[in-house]
């Protein structure tokens, strides 16, 4: 793999994780706050979870998937950014 490609991976890589670990802290401050904007800040952090994983299995896939199929996956799965920005801009517009 090129340079570029382990950037992309590992970047992805701590993007999921980081993410996923704010979603869990999120979901548990939803919990015990039952404010229904943390329950959208989880959604929000849980699909920039689901980004990171979907590029950094992109290459560890790429052996034993066609290459078309995959990068179409990753491209698509921007719309996970997208629907995580809007997320965020909900929680804090709502009272």
């Amino acid at each position: 793999m090129t340079l570029a490609q382990l950037l992309e991976q590992y970047v992805s890589l701590g993007i999921f994780v980081l993410a996923g670990g704010l979603s869990v802290l999120s979901l548990l401050a939803w919990r015990r706050e039952r404010d229904s904007r943390m329950r959208i800040v989880t959604l929000g952090y849980a699909m920039f979870a689901v980004y990171g994983l979907i590029v950094f299995l992109k290459y560890l896939l790429l052996p034993y998937l066609p290459y078309a199929p995959l990068e179409l996956l990753e491209h698509a799965s921007a719309i996970l950014i997208l629907g995580g920005l809007l997320t965020f801009f909900i929680a804090l517009t709502r009272d």
